[in-house]
């Protein structure tokens, strides 16, 4: 029985002999892969046709690589999206405005990064964002003297000092003379260090009531949420 696709046999066999893979003649012609084997079982191909069909099959692939690539990236980025979007959302429907909403994520921060051991109220970070919110938080709670509060930096072998408390300091807006103290990490030498990294700061205030009554609220606060049902 001939089949229906007889006709576009030597069509099919000049695509092959250009260097066309099964899949993309398949694809032109609509013809199915078996059939199409079948009829190339019996093409005897030079070695220029193979060559050239071996790079077409390679570039094929390159282009299969970089088309899942970006489809990959695509992904990522619509639930980087969703995420963000839901991020919003929820933000909508609280009251940042209150001082009881700070002071309650200011305590969950501190809980978690907050320096417990020594008599003071301290947190460290590499996050400018973070301390900037430290220390939002501890003035407009607890009205605090932010511009007193002393700073430590902890950085890598290959950093330059004078340059990273410049940084710090531009980027939390205190005064240059309050970053005193400054520790480099020997292990680090040479490494080379990435261009964003800016080494991690700590913020040290002397009160040690405020690391009190935060830490308080975010374990009652925790022990609150444990316990619902």
């Amino acid at each position: 029985m001939i089949s229906k696709w007889f006709h576009l046999k030597p069509a099919a066999i000049q695509l092959r002999k250009n260097g066309q893979s099964l899949t993309a003649i398949e694809k032109s012609l609509g013809i199915p892969r078996s059939t199409l084997s079948g009829w190339f079982k019996d093409v005897i191909l030079t070695t220029e046709q193979t060559t050239k069909l071996h790079n077409n099959r390679n570039k094929a692939l390159v282009s299969a690589r970089i088309e899942a690539v970006k489809w990959h990236n695509q992904q990522k980025a619509n639930r980087l999206q969703l995420a963000e979007d839901l991020a919003d959302e929820t933000l909508s429907r609280i009251d940042t405005s209150k001082k009881e909403t700070l002071e309650l994520a200011l305590a969950v921060l501190y809980l978690a990064e907050g320096s417990k051991k020594n008599v003071e109220t301290a947190l460290g970070s590499s996050d400018a964002n973070t301390l900037k919110f430290f220390l939002k938080g501890i003035e407009n709670v607890f009205e605090y003297k932010v511009t007193s509060v002393r700073c430590e930096l902890y950085l890598r072998a290959d950093q330059d000092p004078l340059t990273l408390k410049k940084y710090w300091a531009s980027e939390l807006n205190l005064p240059l003379t309050n970053f005193k103290q400054v520790s480099v990490d020997k292990r680090s030498a040479g490494k080379k260090t990435y261009p964003d990294y800016h080494g991690v700061c700590a913020l040290r205030c002397g009160n040690v009531a405020i690391r009190r009554r935060l830490v308080y609220l975010a374990e009652k606060y925790f022990a609150i949420i444990g316990q619902q049902e």
